[in-house]
């Protein structure tokens, strides 16, 4: 059936980081065509470079570079040579240049020693180096958590920029990190030799979204599809794409995880949904996606709750909105007796209940106490703190069946009357 290979054809899009990505391919404003720009021109100008890529989790990093390395390796396949390494895997320095010696063992069709030393195997990367910027050929070393290489005396960054640093080699190093200042954990003598180029991944923005989501979603014209199956599937995907309530499924998504691994897990929950017997994407499919995607332990706790734990939980928000980052029970208490004077609602509950709900809270671990060391004070006095985003309790107190509508004005930061 047309329905079936459709839904295959968006499952098998949606798992290619590659096709993925390509969608922003040829944007010259985008960090790929800035990539592919500084790696060409350091095989065309036989020169050394170095850049960091730095963003979150998800935002795509390690598939803008794969995604270059696929391009230039189709156009020049003799010309590049590539070793990656991982801080989680190699952060030590003997293990790195081992590593390193591996890879290029096996590149190059040379024999690998097991048993050399971390001297031996440093200068056979060095001779490496030489010999491939003598031969012309490009290494792109790709190190990835690179904030855990910078843990130690750095002597494999430091050894691979310092070589760098000679005519003879041809090389650049690409750090992938999700740490904005990890440039700043460098050692002077690293540092000094680091050409301090760096990549800014940001979250997409509203036009890199409906790029993004035409590119996965439109079937293309391809003789397993009958053309009125691809005419309609399309022109229902494109409704879809312009109606405000889509539009609003997307907002909300991202307010939670605005990164593009986050839209790509969501697309596949809603291709999940798709129904083979009409082989379309319906806007209710969207929304059943958004509550499986979305739902989060948090909030199931936040539903399970108590109006009175509720009211904590709000009391506790507010005094963190005011930067009142210490405080406990009985500062959670003026809260929640200021509420009740200007509010005169009828949840109001006596001190000693009040005490249960926020040891419920304790043990549903909504919220804990923030040092260990006051555990001889009575739990009136011992500092505490949310262990839920505002963003969580906004949506579980939105979701709940019983609460209060002051409650979301509180959380808000309404003022008293």
């Amino acid at each position: 059936m047309a329905s079936e290979k459709a839904i295959t054809l968006l499952r098998q899009r949606i798992c290619d980081s590659s096709f993925v990505y390509s969608a922003f391919r040829y944007s010259s404003n985008e960090n790929y065509s800035k990539l592919k720009f500084l790696i060409s021109n350091t095989i065309s100008e036989a020169c050394n470079n170095s850049v960091l890529l730095l963003g979150p989790r998800g935002c795509g990093k390690g598939a803008i570079v794969d995604l270059v390395l696929e391009d230039l390796k189709a156009d020049l396949p003799e010309v590049i040579s590539v070793v990656r390494l991982n801080g989680l895997l190699h952060a030590e320095d003997s293990c790195a240049v081992k590593e390193i010696a591996r890879q290029l063992c096996v590149e190059h069709n040379l024999l690998f020693s097991k048993t050399a030393s971390l001297d031996d195997n440093s200068l056979f990367m060095i001779d490496m180096l030489r010999e491939c910027g003598l031969a012309h050929k490009t290494i792109i070393f790709i190190l990835d958590e690179f904030e855990l290489f910078t843990q130690g005396k750095q002597r494999l960054l430091y050894s691979l920029l310092d070589a760098m640093q000679t005519l003879s080699s041809q090389s650049i190093v690409i750090g992938i990190s999700c740490q904005l200042d990890v440039d700043q954990l460098l050692e002077k003598r690293v540092r000094s030799r680091f050409s301090h180029r760096k990549l800014l991944f940001i979250p997409p923005s509203t036009e890199d979204i409906n790029r993004l989501l035409e590119h996965i979603l439109y079937l293309p014209k391809d003789p397993s599809f009958t053309s009125n199956f691809v005419d309609e599937f399309n022109s229902n995907i494109e409704s879809i794409l312009s109606d405000k309530r889509f539009k609003e499924i997307i907002d909300s998504l991202l307010v939670v995880d605005s990164t593009i691994s986050s839209i790509i897990r969501y697309l596949y929950q809603a291709i999940g949904f798709m129904y083979c017997k009409s082989g379309s994407l319906t806007l209710a499919d969207l929304k059943s996606a958004l509550l499986c995607h979305q739902r989060q332990p948090m909030i199931d706790k936040i539903h399970d709750s108590s109006i009175l734990e509720l009211y904590i939980l709000v009391c506790m928000m507010r005094l963190e909105s005011r930067e009142q980052n210490s405080y406990n029970f009985n500062s959670i208490m003026k809260e929640y007796k200021a509420i009740q004077d200007a509010y005169k609602t009828s949840d109001n509950y006596s001190k000693i209940v009040c005490l249960r709900a926020m040891e419920h809270l304790l043990e549903r671990e909504l919220i804990s106490f923030t040092d260990s060391r006051t555990r001889s004070l009575s739990i009136e006095f011992r500092p505490v703190r949310a262990l839920l985003s505002y963003q969580e309790l906004h949506q579980g107190l939105n979701s709940h069946v019983s609460c209060p509508a002051i409650l979301q004005k509180l959380l808000d930061h309404e003022s008293y009357k």
